[in-house]
C-alpha cells in the first residue's frame, strides 16, 4: 500500500476538526476505497489456507468476592452460611500466531451477546477472530462479567433488564433493532440489498447467539474487568461492538494500556462527554431506545483524547425520522456518535467516524463483522491500524 494513497483514504474518512467544531452533524465522506482493496484481496486469498496457532488458552480476569456471614458447617453443607461467592470477572479465550504482531486485539461483545460475536458468522464463514489471527494478531475474545462463560455474578438482576431471564422472547425485537430487516406476516424479511447472509439457517444461527444476563447489568463492573485484562496482556488494541462501546470508553480511565479503540456501531449504552458538555439526543419514534449520554469529569474524558479511535456504522440508518423502530433507533445513536467524535476532537483527540454507505460500502447491518462483506470491513480496520503504526511485529 503506497503511503500517499493511504493518507488520501484516511483524510477522506476523517471528520475534520473545524467541521466537527462548527457543525458536527453534517458529516459526509466519499473516499476512494481502493486503499483497503489490496488487504481485502489478501484476506480472501488466505481464507481457505490452514490456520496455524502457536498458543491458545483461556482464563478468568478481574472480578471480586463476597462473603456470607456465619460459620460454615458440614452439617449444613449446601447452605451459603460462612462461604464465599466469586464473580464479576471476565472470561478470556486467546490465540497467538507463530510470529505475532506487537499489539494484540482484544474483542469485546455487545449487549446480550458473548465472544461468539467474533467467531464464525451465521452462515459459517470465518469471523474476525480467525481473520485477524491470520493477519498475525494475537486475539483475545472476552465474555463480559455476568454473562456467558463469565456467568458468576455478585449482584442479582434488579428486574429491569428484559434479557436477564429465560425464555427470551425477543426474535422480532433483535431482528429489527439490528437492522437485519422486518417481520412480514410473522416471517423474518431481510432488507433489500442487505449484506446479511439471507438463508433460513443463517437467521436461525443469528437468533441463537443471544445470551441472557446472569446478574445486574453494570458497565463499570465490565470496564473494571476489561482494564484488568489490559493490565495482564500489556498494551493492546480494543475492538468493541454495540453496547460494549461505553465499556470501551471507560476502560482508558482505568488503565493506560489501551493503544487504540475500534468501535463497531457503539450504542445502546451511554456515550461519554465532559461535564457541562452533554448534548441532547435525537428522539427516535420509539423513545425508550433513544441514544443516551453521560457526563464524566474532564480529567477522565481527556484520557480518551490520548487514544486514537475509529467508529464504524453500517447501512439502513435514515437521516430523518422513520416509523421503523430499528433504523430510527440507530438514527438517534449515529447522531450521538457524531457529537461524541466532535467532543473528542474538540478536546485535542484523534477520533474518526465512518458511515460505510458514504464510502460506497452498502448493505451492512448492526453486525458488520459477520455480514457477507466482513472481509472488506476487516480490511478497513486493518488499514486504519496500519496508518496509526499499530501493525508492526514484535
Amino acid at each position: 500500500m503506497k503511503r500517499k494513497n493511504l493518507k488520501k483514504l484516511l483524510a477522506a474518512l476523517a471528520l475534520p476538526l473545524s467541521l466537527l467544531a462548527l457543525a458536527p452533524q453534517t458529516y459526509a465522506a466519499t473516499p476512494d476505497t481502493a486503499a483497503s482493496a489490496k488487504i481485502a484481496t489478501q484476506l480472501k486469498a488466505e481464507e481457505n489456507t490452514p490456520l496455524v496457532v502457536a498458543e491458545q488458552g483461556s482464563f478468568a480476569v478481574g472480578g471480586s468476592t463476597k462473603e456470607k456471614g456465619g460459620t460454615f458447617s458440614s452439617k449444613t453443607f449446601l447452605e451459603p452460611t460462612g462461604q464465599t461467592a466469586y464473580g464479576d470477572h471476565a472470561y478470556a479465550f486467546y490465540q497467538k500466531p507463530m510470529h505475532p504482531k506487537k499489539y494484540p486485539l482484544i474483542f469485546e461483545h455487545g449487549g446480550a451477546q458473548t465472544k461468539r460475536t467474533w467467531e464464525s458468522t451465521p452462515d459459517g464463514r470465518e469471523g474476525f477472530q480467525n481473520i485477524f489471527l491470520r493477519e498475525g494478531f494475537s486475539t483475545y475474545l472476552i465474555d463480559q462479567p455476568r454473562i456467558g462463560e463469565a456467568g458468576l455474578a455478585l449482584e442479582a438482576d434488579n428486574g429491569k433488564n428484559p434479557y436477564a431471564a429465560n425464555p427470551m422472547y425477543a426474535d422480532h425485537t433483535m431482528f429489527m433493532l439490528c437492522r437485519v430487516g422486518t417481520y412480514e406476516n410473522g416471517q423474518p424479511t431481510v432488507f433489500k440489498g442487505s449484506a446479511f447472509p439471507n438463508t433460513k439457517e443463517a437467521i436461525n444461527q443469528f437468533q441463537r447467539t443471544w445470551t441472557p444476563y446472569t446478574g445486574q447489568l453494570d458497565d463499570d463492573v465490565s470496564a473494571d474487568a476489561l482494564a484488568a485484562l489490559f493490565e495482564k496482556t500489556g498494551p493492546a488494541i480494543l475492538v468493541t461492538h454495540s453496547m460494549g462501546g461505553t465499556v470501551g470508553w471507560r476502560t482508558p480511565f482505568r488503565t493506560d494500556k489501551v493503544k487504540a479503540i475500534v468501535a463497531f456501531e457503539p450504542g445502546g449504552t451511554p456515550f461519554l462527554f465532559p461535564e457541562g458538555e452533554v448534548p441532547q439526543a435525537e428522539t427516535p419514534v420509539y423513545a425508550p431506545v433513544s441514544a443516551t449520554a453521560k457526563a464524566v469529569p474532564l480529567a477522565d474524558f481527556e484520557k480518551l483524547t490520548k487514544v486514537p479511535m475509529i467508529l464504524f456504522y453500517g447501512d439502513y440508518i435514515p437521516d430523518h425520522p422513520v416509523e421503523e423502530v430499528g433504523p430510527d433507533k440507530w438514527r438517534s445513536e449515529y447522531d450521538m456518535a457524531k457529537k461524541f467524535v466532535a467532543a473528542v476532537n474538540r478536546h485535542g483527540g484523534d477520533a474518526t467516524l465512518v458511515h460505510l454507505p458514504d464510502i460506497g460500502i452498502k448493505g451492512n447491518t448492526h453486525f458488520l463483522m459477520a455480514d457477507k462483506n466482513n472481509l472488506d470491513i476487516a480490511a478497513l480496520m486493518e488499514e486504519w491500524l496500519k496508518e496509526k503504526g499499530l501493525t508492526d511485529h514484535e
